[in-house]
């Protein structure tokens, strides 16, 4: 016995050799999420690129937000995949970059195109003005990214992945095949403007059981029918976008027949407390159209704001009421449901 377990030793000393030296290396430096903005193509709003970095992550402070990255940090090649994010109405960059930080983890680049006149610093434009130029922005971020010195050689641009959220999910939808109409939107505001008040409206007016309800309908129809009757049916064909992740999209105004069987694979992430989009409206109504289209992941206590991360503290007023966690809602799930988004496109865009 004692002769038998000395041969199975010996036979195994070259796994024991390599285990030791394994321990006896130092840890493998992990690369940094480096961060940097690039000028946008023909009048498009800058671009925020999220990378992986040979440089050093520091404390950076953006708005509300101190955040840990290599900002203008050396970029190092990830798995050569690009993942375009469409802010929502009023958004940044800044939050979404944990999602995007799971994303470049993973391998990917990731590209936040700043929507011109609906952003965090501009909201002159917002609504279906946006909605109208939105997927080009997202094409000539591609395009930007793809022209940059640093960038160009560390990506094959011929798959590219899209995550969009509320507006910035109106936008995903149509890049996923969807064609939508400004008078869709005026159609389901003179029906539902009742249950579904702030998709109409955003935050120009609260209903509050008050007498004067009756008038905020009456004054928001009015101005949505002199608006946008526009008949057209809007599509932006971008034949690079290989894959899209939608959450909470804004979907009231799409002909649910071009979402019956989406050009590119779709999931969608839902909230069902949201209380800007009305989920039955908006991102179920396009499950139920959809059925190859995956629920990546539900938040059954989650409202509107629930995928905006790090969240913006301090909101008050309509604003806090629709972007706030519901009572019960935990954010830790939220790792978890980057991570799953981050495994959906990796599924779909690497070999």
């Amino acid at each position: 016995m004692g002769s038998e377990r000395l041969d199975a030793s010996l036979r195994n000393l070259p796994a024991v050799f390599l285990l030791a030296a394994a321990l006896a290396l130092p840890p493998a430096a992990q690369a940094a999420v480096g961060v940097s903005e690039i000028a946008g193509k023909d009048g498009s709003g800058p671009v925020t690129i999220f990378y992986s970095s040979s440089s050093e992550a520091q404390p950076l402070k953006r708005g509300p937000f101190t955040l840990n990255f290599a900002s203008q940090g050396a970029p190092v090649r990830g798995n050569g995949r690009l993942i375009a994010v469409s802010h929502g109405s009023g958004g940044s960059p800044w939050v979404h970059s944990d999602l995007a930080r799971a994303l470049v983890e993973n391998g990917f680049m990731v590209a936040v195109p700043e929507h011109r006149g609906d952003n965090y610093k501009d909201l002159s434009a917002a609504g279906p003005e946006s909605w109208k130029r939105r997927p080009g922005e997202v094409s000539r971020a591609i395009d930007a990214v793809g022209q940059d010195p640093r960038f160009a050689p560390l990506l094959a641009l011929d798959k590219v992945g899209m995550y969009g959220m509320s507006a910035g999910g109106h936008t995903a939808l149509g890049l996923a095949g969807g064609r939508w109409s400004p008078a869709r939107f005026k159609e389901h505001c003179e029906a539902h403007i009742a249950e579904d008040f702030y998709s109409c409206v955003g935050l120009a007016a609260r209903l509050n059981g008050g007498f004067l309800d009756g008038l905020k309908k009456t004054i928001a129809l009015a101005v949505i029918r002199w608006r946008f009757d526009d008949a057209t049916w809007y599509t932006h064909a971008e034949p690079r976008i290989a894959a899209v992740v939608a959450y909470v999209p804004y979907a009231v105004d799409f002909d649910m027949d071009s979402l019956a069987a989406p050009r590119v694979p779709l999931a969608l992430v839902t909230a069902r407390q949201d209380k800007w989009l009305i989920p039955r409206f908006h991102g179920e109504r396009v499950l139920k159209a959809c059925a190859a289209c995956e629920r990546l992941a539900d938040f059954p206590n989650g409202g509107h704001g629930a995928m905006l991360s790090p969240f913006p503290l301090g909101l008050s007023g309509l604003l806090a009421d629709l972007l706030n966690d519901p009572p019960g809602f935990d954010r830790k799930v939220l790792p978890e449901v980057n991570r799953s988004i981050a495994a959906f496109f990796r599924k779909q865009l690497l070999p």
